[in-house]
């Protein structure tokens, strides 16, 4: 290890006292998680949580669509998909722009993107203006989700990080519990336009975010603005020191402003240079980008796979009543919301590979046991998948923690929109090989033997392969 600050001390804007990108980091280090740090982290997590909402209106509103506008099995596809697609291509512009931009701006730009798409979705009339619509709604909920991830990582301090990232993680599994129950009730009653426009009103976020969350000081110093990154700096330990009542510890050690910079790891120069696509292979970043990505892809291929399915085998394979297999379905989302939970509390103490490595491992050991025992009642589907997503649900939201951590400030925005990329192919994919196992098989098992697969993978490639990052600086991981 060492601590280098060659280039922090020579780049151009540098406040008068002193300030560097390594001083930023130690100061953040300093800062005690306070009311300051929740006031964001809510802020930003009821955006994400409407994100949520709004990528799953579109599954309660298809049935009176189809009606509507008399859609063909294909066109109620593309308007399924579409909104993944546009996901897909968002999170990848996204992390660009965030890099370059800002992540205050983008996360903003993007939800006031998507209420303003909402509110244009309640005038359509057919079918090709809506999944115009759809698809640029799905470039901001795309581009808004990793862009805040990697900004939430950037104002917290390494100690107990991942206990603060996943609790505000927690959001977007809640928006997508709570959306299915609003929309279940207010579509049948109002109608799928009247929806689109309750979920247009939280687009005037996007002026709360503007106003009341700061720019992250770690991006104003990668990008050589360090006088700001100073004065946003200072004004949030400001803000924290009120919300304690206590002045902030100091420090220990010599340097500027007394800040002790934070350690970074040795590099080479072209891991120092490396940005963009590019720079996500080069040196180090080349092994956590294919290693992240596959966790990615594994974890989603699972989760989607099961989830979108679900209903559909309870209903066609085991006869039960379609209100009964979506309480079936509901039951294993909910085992996956408190897995979720389980991995906060616990991500830190166990560090995020052991996490990814016991909960894909585990899932895939309860789905091919499902697997081997015939699946032969829903009652032992319910069981098994319900425990079982209680780990790919808990390893997929790590990621949201653990991305972030592998890149400099950057490229951080941009490697956690790759990662909401592969995640995106993953949950294209997953329920489309799931379609054409069950389609081809003579039992339902033979999908469980798949999955439980794919799990495998991943649990193996986590366990062999990822990188422990748990209570590390940023900029010790990644220099």
């Amino acid at each position: 290890m060492s601590t280098d600050t060659s280039k922090d001390a020579a780049a151009p804007g540098a406040s008068p006292a002193g300030t560097t990108r390594a001083t930023i980091a130690a100061r953040f280090e300093r800062l005690p998680l306070s009311r300051w740090h929740v006031t964001v982290r809510l802020i930003v997590g009821v955006v994400t949580f409407f994100e949520a909402f709004d990528q799953l209106l579109i599954a309660y509103a298809l049935p009176e669509l189809r009606d509507e506008w008399q859609l063909s099995t294909g066109d109620a596809t593309a308007v399924l998909t579409v909104g993944s697609a546009g996901m897909l291509v968002g999170a990848l512009l996204s992390g660009r722009l965030a890099d370059r931009y800002g992540r205050v701006k983008v996360i903003a730009y993007c939800v006031a993107a998507s209420g303003l798409v909402s509110l244009a979705l309640t005038a359509c009339t057919s079918l090709t203006p809506f999944l115009a619509l759809r698809f640029v709604q799905g470039l901001a909920i795309g581009g808004e989700v990793p862009v805040a991830a990697a900004f939430i990582s950037e104002i917290t301090r390494s100690f107990k990080r991942g206990r603060f990232v996943l609790l505000y993680e927690l959001v977007f599994p809640a928006g997508l519990t709570i959306g299915a129950l609003v929309a279940a009730w207010v579509v049948p009653a109002a109608g799928w336009r009247v929806m689109f426009a309750v979920a247009a009103v939280p687009g005037l976020l996007a002026f709360l975010v503007q106003r009341k969350v700061p720019e992250s000081p770690r991006w104003l110093a990668e990008r050589g603005r360090l006088a700001e990154a100073d004065a946003v700096m200072t004004g949030i330990e400001a803000k924290v020191s009120a919300a304690t009542g206590e002045p902030l510890p100091r420090p220990s050690g010599p340097g500027p402003a007394d800040q002790k910079p934070v350690a970074v790891a040795t590099a080479t120069p072209a891991e120092r240079a490396a940005t963009g696509i590019r720079g996500l292979f080069t040196g180090r970043y080349r092994r956590r980008t294919l290693v992240v990505g596959a966790i990615w892809f594994t974890g989603y291929f699972v989760n989607y796979g099961v989830t979108s399915w679900l209903p559909s085998i309870y209903k066609d394979a085991y006869g039960l009543t379609l209100s009964d297999a979506l309480l079936y379905s509901t039951v294993t989302s909910v085992a996956g919301l408190l897995g979720c939970l389980i991995v906060a509390l616990t991500v830190d103490v166990l560090g995020r590979r052991r996490i990814f490595a016991i909960c894909l491992g585990a899932s895939a050991a309860l789905l091919l046991t499902l697997a081997a025992l015939g699946a032969g009642t829903p009652a032992e589907v319910l069981i098994w998948t319900s425990l079982s997503a209680v780990g790919f649900f808990g390893s997929n939201i790590c990621l949201y923690l653990y991305t972030p951590e592998l890149y400099p400030t950057r490229m951080r925005a941009l490697g956690c929109s790759v990662g909401g990329a592969v995640n995106r192919l993953g949950v294209i994919l997953g329920p489309i090989l799931v379609g054409v196992v069950y389609a081809a098989g003579d039992s339902v098992a033979a999908v469980f033997v798949m999955l439980g697969g794919v799990a495998l993978v991943g649990a193996v490639v986590a366990g062999t392969l990822a990188e422990e990052t748990a209570n590390r600086p940023l900029e010790e991981i990644s220099p």
